[in-house]
């Protein structure tokens, strides 16, 4: 039995398959809004990456992504151009939201402050995405209806990803967590009484949390994210706590051949050049156009 995400999703690489055939894209065009938020009080830079023959009267694939300064810097949309010219993957509406100064507060987990009380108006944050930015991108572009949506951040606006999509599930399908920020704690790990278990946020967040049934996750380390090791057990922090979250997940319910994919890159690091190398496979595990496509990705 398929969901509805699902079929509305193979209709669309029918489609896109099709229109491939005889009509490929030959470019990306991006588009910038200075979206005003009400929720933050200031302007934010939303940069739109548009394939060439996307049709917004049909349903449509939207992938938020924040830190969307990063992605100028990686040249995204030459990215998305040769997995398009290469037949890889459906066509995929891309939301780049650039951050602010207060980008400690405003990215974290919404409904809990770090331990220095950072994340403090990353509820506003969230009110802004789900209130704000998805209503204008949807008038805006006049659209009817969403295939899927999903949402992706580097470091700490993966952790902000990850925590908007686990509260709002009903929203999103999938997400993408790259060099994650997943340490993100309450109690300061220096104090006696610190435990890496009740004290990791997002992972207490997950232990606590409902199964969803849809939602698919994404994570890519880098093997020289950080030198970090809190715990001795010689492995660095950045991975210990992606694969302990992914631990969460699967205790909750979701499936490591299924709805999971870790990719741990060897050399990589805290960057945005090891985030651009990573970036095909994700779209790809995503939006592929086939399942194959995925191990063809060429990092």
């Amino acid at each position: 039995m398929f969901s509805r995400h699902q079929m509305i999703r193979n209709e669309t690489v029918f489609l896109f398959l099709a229109l491939m055939h005889s009509n490929p894209v030959s470019e990306v065009n991006i588009e910038q809004h200075l979206l005003h938020s009400t929720h933050l009080n200031r302007v934010v830079i939303v940069d739109c990456y548009i394939p060439d023959g996307l049709i917004f009267s049909q349903p449509v694939n939207m992938l938020l992504v924040n830190d969307g300064q990063d992605l100028v810097k990686m040249a995204f949309e030459d990215i998305l151009e040769k997995l398009y010219a290469a037949n890889k993957i459906v066509p995929l509406f891309c939301v780049a939201l650039h951050c602010s100064s207060d980008r400690k507060n405003e990215y974290g987990t919404a409904n809990i402050l770090d331990y220095k009380g950072r994340g403090a108006k990353a509820f506003l944050y969230t009110k802004f995405i789900i209130q704000e930015l998805i209503p204008f991108i949807r008038k805006n572009y006049a659209i009817e209806s969403f295939s899927e949506k999903a949402f992706a951040g580097f470091s700490l606006g993966g952790l902000c990803a990850l925590d908007i999509v686990w509260n709002y599930p009903h929203e999103f399908t999938k997400v993408g967590v790259f060099s994650g920020s997943l340490w993100w704690r309450d109690k300061d790990q220096a104090d006696a009484d610190f435990d890496e278990e009740q004290h990791r946020i997002m992972h207490r967040q997950i232990r606590e949390g409902n199964y969803a049934s849809w939602l698919q996750f994404f994570f890519e380390v880098g093997t020289q994210d950080e030198t970090a090791d809190r715990n001795n057990n010689g492995v660095i922090d950045a991975i210990d706590d992606t694969l302990g979250l992914i631990d969460e997940l699967e205790k909750k319910g979701y499936k490591a051949d299924k709805d999971i994919y870790y990719l741990e890159l060897a050399d990589g690091k805290h960057n945005v050049p090891t985030w651009a190398r990573a970036f095909p496979t994700f779209l790809t595990w995503g939006w592929g156009t086939t399942k194959e496509l995925l191990s063809e990705t060429i990092l």
